[in-house]
């Protein structure tokens, strides 16, 4: 069984730093998003994956 996630028991430089990154994932999926449309290169849409990815996890807490 796995136990509870619970963020308070992080130390607080690493939940200032998880809270700064949680903040900046929404405008850079959006600004690779429009990258990617712009110029479409293997890189690119790897990076969007990994964006919409780590976005993902803020939103649904799994980070």
């Amino acid at each position: 069984m796995r136990k509870k996630y619970n963020p308070y028991l992080l130390p607080p430089w690493l939940r200032n730093c998880r809270n700064v990154c949680k903040q900046f994932s929404i405008p850079f999926c959006i600004f690779q998003g429009i990258r990617t449309i712009l110029i479409p290169t293997t890189f690119d849409v790897l990076l969007l994956a990994i964006f919409i990815g780590l976005a993902l996890a803020f939103y649904f807490e799994w980070l």
